[in-house]
């Protein structure tokens, strides 16, 4: 075969890839584009989302009519030869799987597109959960001046006459002005009297009951162990971004502020599905049975992610029922784990074929990982994805339970069976995903020394499990590689703090590599053993 290199001379590989997948991206941009929009309107449900105002055609990421076969894959990441079609009219080439950044972006694009309602949560229920708009302050804090310290209110220069008893205690009315040359008693966190020049703290002054005149030990300063009016905010200043995780610091900050409930964005929905005969739920591996990681794992690895998860369904390899709790779903994604080949019992894409899904992902250049996709299903009873006019409204649950009345279904993502590729695809497309849905930032992404030589896929991005190091007295803190990072292992990826984004070829050491935190407190550092 004869022509030239499409990425032309001097052009990298990945200038190619990128052509490759310029049409890709325009099809999976036009099709986000159309189903974003408003959320919600006038009589519905706070907490679903509204009909979108158009839908794109049924297709592939490649717009491909549903119809058109799908790229074959297996479980140990490499292409293998399309099967014939059941007319024994041969497949055509399947379109190249998008580049690992690319495909993130496809999925955090997803997120933001379809948005979740706005829900106010009491204080006690708002922990972690995503404000939805910013805070505002309510009122200048502190809303009048405050003692900092126990002690004495003093006006004008000393000595200060005072007369014996408690004095100004938190929580009390405003006090009457302070004349020049008095002082009196104050507590912490009480109002400060007008015309207070200072406060001094106890253990700064001495009080000479028998004549009542206070002295002070140190100099004093105007203004000193006095909190001004609005020191900290004054009413109607932004106070916390939207997008913040409420934290416990959050929360008090709210408080302090006046508020008594926040906007924040319901946690995402999660089912996951289990697939595969060979999985055991307990016990030891036998007769060619093996325990399943990935229903233990997923449901705590997506709550790290802010999701709110159900006990993992498994289905084993089950056409019919896939179907079924597809359908039957009524969470924002539902992850599923092995069947994204085509093997004989690989049921996803028939499924989702069957159901009229929209393909935004099959398939992705990285190992491993290689065959997860990410779909968007039509909604529960929606034949092949056609939006409802009407439909029955659903009981409301708790805020961030409700059920959605929308044109679209829920998405999915599809993981491989094997547990490392499983974590490829669950940082790979489920985390933008979900914080996109849920209004969260995306994780920074940040580069680090890699102390090691990392070999690398020929043509896709491999992630390779890495701990923290910290460098020598003088030098720079590091990365390094673990070992037992095959798709099937799961050794390497417990004893890490992330995964280093390795490019086609791998990287040398010394070298900076892109690191992908994993949603927990680092790890500490295990064994030698486990490192290469």
């Amino acid at each position: 075969m004869t022509g030239s290199d499409p990425a032309g001379p001097g052009r990298s590989r990945r200038d190619a890839d990128d052509l490759a997948h310029a049409e890709t991206e325009r099809a999976v941009e036009q099709a986000l584009a159309l189903v974003g929009g408003a959320r919600t309107g006038p009589g519905r449900d706070p907490d679903r989302r509204g009909d979108a105002s158009a839908r794109a055609p049924r297709g592939d990421a490649n717009g491909a009519p549903l119809g058109s076969p799908h790229p074959t894959r297996n479980s140990t990441d490499n292409a293998v030869p399309d099967a014939p079609a059941p007319t024994g009219v041969p497949h055509p080439a399947p379109p190249p799987p998008l580049s690992w950044d690319r495909a993130r972006a496809v999925a955090a694009r997803a997120g933001r597109a379809a948005p979740l309602a706005t829900i106010r949560l009491p204080l006690d229920r708002a922990l972690g959960h995503v404000l939805a708009e910013a805070l505002g302050a309510l009122t200048d804090l502190p809303s009048f001046d405050t003692s900092a310290m126990d002690g004495w209110a003093v006006a004008g220069p000393g000595p200060w006459a005072f007369e014996a008893g408690a004095g100004i205690l938190a929580g009390r009315g405003p006090a009457a002005a302070l004349p020049d040359g008095t002082a009196v008693r104050i507590a912490t966190g009480a109002r400060v009297p007008p015309d207070t020049t200072a406060v001094i703290r106890s253990e700064h002054a001495h009080a000479d009951d028998a004549k009542g005149l206070l002295h002070a030990r140190r100099s004093v300063a105007a203004g000193q162990d006095i909190r001004p009016r609005g020191q900290e905010c004054r009413a109607g200043e932004q106070l916390v971004p939207a997008g913040t995780v409420v934290t416990p610091a959050v929360l008090g900050l709210a408080a302090a502020a006046g508020y008594d409930a926040l906007p924040a964005v319901p946690r995402p929905r999660v089912d996951v599905l289990v697939l595969g005969d060979e999985l055991l739920a307990s016990g030891l591996p036998h007769d060619g049975l093996i325990r399943d990681a990935l229903g233990p794992m997923l449901g705590p690895w997506l709550r790290a992610l802010g999701a709110e998860v159900s006990p993992p369904c498994r289905l084993g390899d089950d056409a019919a029922a896939l179907r079924d709790a597809l359908t039957a779903s009524d969470a924002d994604l539902i992850v599923t784990t092995g069947g994204t080949a085509a093997g004989p019992v690989d049921h996803v894409h028939p499924v989702l074929e069957a159901l009229g899904a929209e393909l935004l992902v099959d398939g992705v250049a990285v190992r491993p990982g290689h065959p997860m996709l990410l779909a968007r299903l039509p909604a529960p009873g929606t034949p092949r994805g056609r939006s409802r006019e009407s439909s029955q409204e659903h009981p409301q649950g708790p805020p961030e339970r409700q059920s959605r009345d929308v044109p679209d279904g829920p998405y999915l993502v599809g993981l491989p069976g094997n547990p490392l590729a499983a974590v490829s695809g669950l940082l790979t497309l489920a985390e933008p995903l979900l914080a996109g849905i849920a209004g969260r930032p995306a994780q920074d992404a940040y580069r680090a020394l890699v102390h090691a030589e990392v070999h690398g896929h020929p043509h896709d991005t491999r992630l390779v499990p890495v701990v923290h190091r910290a460098g020598r007295p003088g030098g720079r803190d590091h990365v390094a590689p673990l070992r037992y990072n095959g798709p099937a292992m799961l050794r390497g990826i417990a004893a890490a703090d992330g995964l280093a984004v390795v490019e086609p070829g791998g990287v040398r050491s010394g070298t900076e590599v892109e690191i992908l935190d994993l949603p927990w407190a680092p790890a500490t550092p295990w064994t030698e053993g486990c490192f290469t």
